[in-house]
């Protein structure tokens, strides 16, 4: 004889595996949007990833504060300059299971999680200026799936770059990080521009800025002791055209040099004497 009440059952047990399936499933891109979004429960965690070692201009999440908002993903933060329609600093951690095989993605695009009312930078206002989309966090950096290289595309994450600045000399130090996490290697990395050269865009106004400067720690891959006798590396680029043939070790400078020339205080998370230590020190770039 059929038995109607096990088939009830049975059903009854399908469907309630369905809706967990389709309920894990929510929950798991819920906690991925809450991550990448500031002003979080979670944003805390990924902020803590990133600025570590401090927050140099002292960033916030409040949307008022226009030209030094603290914008968090899970791939890198920044802090965002309104009115030069690009970042003041980006910052990242790489290890060797952010370098992976996934393809470029080129999608440059706007950044749509910035505040209501913000300058939303597009692909086409470089169009046409001379100058290079120039990445801060760069690709190769978040190349282990296609999502997290797809963020280094957004336009917060970009600096109006010379062909010769970009493609050459800065990408030469982009490849040498890659190669010392190869190496064994963990990197904490921070970076931006400064001055003011002159602005490009069509719909929005963007600042080009006269240098670009980036601060790389090292450490063995495992560990994130710092202390006075921690690899900082310095470079203070000009964003020239001309400098193709140049070696980024010629443009190797200090902690404190970059300090005084951007006002940032690097490293304000760590204690003092380490501090004064990785500031002082200059890299020999081997």
């Amino acid at each position: 004889m059929f038995n109607y009440k096990k088939l009830l059952i049975a059903a009854v047990l399908i469907v309630l595996m369905v809706l967990m399936i389709v309920l894990f499933g929510y929950l798991r891109r819920r906690l991925r949007t809450l991550e990448e979004q500031p002003g979080t429960a979670n944003a805390p965690t990924a902020t803590s990833l990133y600025t570590a070692l401090g927050n140099p201009s002292r960033a916030t999440n409040d949307p008022g504060n226009k030209n030094n908002f603290l914008l968090v993903k899970r791939q890198y933060t920044l802090s965002y300059n309104n009115d030069k329609g690009e970042p003041n600093w980006v910052s990242w951690s790489l290890q060797s299971s952010d370098i992976g095989d996934a393809e470029r993605q080129n999608n440059f695009h706007p950044e749509a999680a910035l505040p209501d009312g913000y300058k939303r930078v597009t692909p086409n206002d470089y169009t046409g200026t001379g100058f290079d989309r120039g990445h801060v966090c760069n690709s190769k950096d978040r190349s282990s799936s296609a999502e997290d290289n797809s963020e280094t595309f957004s336009m917060a994450n970009m600096l109006p770059q010379t062909p010769d600045l970009n493609r050459q000399v800065w990408e030469s130090l982009e490849s040498y990080c890659r190669n010392l996490v190869k190496q064994g290697n963990q990197l904490f990395i921070i970076a931006g521009g400064y001055g003011s050269a002159k602005t490009i865009g069509k719909s929005n106004k963007v600042n080009v800025p006269t240098n670009c400067w980036k601060v790389v720690l090292v450490f063995p891959q495992g560990s994130s002791d710092i202390n006075k006798n921690t690899r900082v590396i310095a470079v203070d680029m000009p964003n020239v055209q001309g400098i193709a043939t140049d070696s980024w070790q010629k443009y190797l400078t200090t902690v404190q040099d970059l300090k005084r020339k951007t006002g940032y205080d690097f490293f304000s998370s760590v204690p003092q004497d380490v501090k004064n230590a990785l500031e002082t020190k200059k890299d020999s770039g081997r």
